[in-house]
């Protein structure tokens, strides 16, 4: 047992020594690495070969060959991208600034004050962009989709529409800006340097025409402008191929006259000192007319019915004088309710309408009839009979001729 147990314990001792000679002829591991990812004693790695010959011809020809070209500089911005804001550029107006040998009022009109100015351009205006490169034109389109609540008494009405904005170069930053609109809401459908595209909702004003009233037309208008930009940045141009109505638009109890759209340069009075930059702004005119046979029966009609039953008492003898004088009375009643329930629906203006004309007529040929009435009052009984004759004969003729000169002019 003895022999046996020198014999086992003379084999571990080999074996722990040819195990510690192996560890110790084994490749070193640095540190630093993953051991796990160390190949192998004597393993061939795939490709190690093929990637140190392209990395050594790699090398040989970085050696010989010349250094590659730069890459190319990016293209300069243009003077609208490089421009900023004209304010930043400005500089504050001091003595030199003002012309010499100018007037008091003079200096006064165009301000002397320590506003913020541009020395170079064509404008003194701190809103003014020398160095935007020359104005973009820019050519406004705009299609009406629906006018609602068209108000005659204050020319209010609602609109919505589309409007579009292509310019020959890049128009810079653009904030539309309606100049007779309120409560408008703008919602940007493109947004591009030369394009641009929004869908408008908001209330406008425009002024009421009531001349020619009950055949009027009124002019419906939507009037444009840039909020800071004056015309050495945007030149406003109406793009009529791009001006048009909604296949579906109507408007209660108005039809379409016509359609229209124009630009031009528009000056402020000077709101502060050096103001003197011009703006382009743009105007949309839609004209609508009322109906004619409505017109006709709403205003006419009843006046001339007026007139009509008030000569029927013309024929009324001398003998029958109370039922003759009612027979005007209640009628100058009926015209004075008509003529006030047609003011009603009007506001308060400076000029007489075709309406007022010929309710001025009414008045006329009533107080002709009232007249001849009361002509057999105060003449002889001998000259009644006279006088009903001529009345019965004059006063229709001067009746009609009196409502054909009002019903024309």
């Amino acid at each position: 047992m003895q022999a046996v147990s020198l014999a086992v314990a003379f084999v571990l001792g080999v074996l722990i020594f040819i195990g510690k000679v192996n560890a110790g002829t084994a490749a070193p591991v640095d540190k630093g690495e993953d051991k796990a990812s160390a190949p192998p004693a004597g393993a061939v790695v795939k490709g190690a070969g093929k990637a140190s010959r392209k990395a050594g011809a790699g090398s040989i020809a970085d050696a010989g060959a010349p250094a590659a070209a730069p890459a190319p500089a990016a293209a300069p911005a243009s003077p609208e991208e490089d421009a900023g804001s004209p304010l930043d550029y400005a500089v504050i107006q001091d003595e030199s600034d003002i012309p010499p040998g100018l007037s008091e009022e003079r200096q006064a009109a165009i301000g002397t004050g320590k506003v913020p100015i541009h020395r170079e351009g064509k404008y003194r205006s701190p809103f003014a962009h020398p160095r935007f490169g020359g104005p973009a034109t820019v050519k406004v389109g705009l299609v009406i989709n629906n006018v609602r609540e068209y108000n005659i008494q204050t020319g209010s009405f609602e609109a919505e529409f589309f409007l579009s904005l292509m310019s020959d170069k890049p128009m810079g930053a653009v904030e539309p800006f309606f100049t007779n609109g309120h409560e408008v809401n703008q919602t940007a459908l493109a947004d591009t340097p030369t394009f641009k595209a929004y869908h408008c909702t908001g209330k406008f004003t425009s002024p009421v025409d009531l001349r020619r009233y009950p055949f009027d037309t009124q002019r419906l208008s939507i009037e444009l402008e840039d909020l800071r930009a004056g015309i050495d940045q945007l030149v406003f141009e109406p793009y009529q191929e791009r001006t048009s109505l909604d296949a579906q638009f109507t408007l209660s109890g108005w039809g379409v006259d016509s359609i229209g759209a124009r630009a031009y340069k528009h000056l402020y009075p000077p709101r502060f000192d050096r103001d003197d930059l011009y703006v382009s702004r743009y105007k949309f005119t839609l004209g609508i007319e009322r109906f004619a046979t409505s017109a006709a029966f709403s205003v006419f009609f009843p006046a001339y019915i007026i007139v009509l039953i008030s000569l029927m008492g013309l024929w009324v003898p001398a003998e029958q004088l109370d039922i003759r004088t009612n027979a005007v009375a209640p009628m100058l009643a009926a015209a004075v309710f008509f003529h006030y329930s047609l003011t009603q629906s009007l506001p308060a203006t400076g000029y007489l309408t075709r309406a007022d004309k010929l309710m001025l007529g009414v008045y006329v040929s009533l107080l002709l009839n009232m007249l001849s009435t009361w002509a057999f009052l105060i003449m002889d009984e001998k000259q009644i009979d006279t006088v009903f004759r001529m009345a019965r004969l004059w006063v229709p003729i001067l009746t009609v001729a009196m409502m054909l000169t009002v019903s024309l002019i």
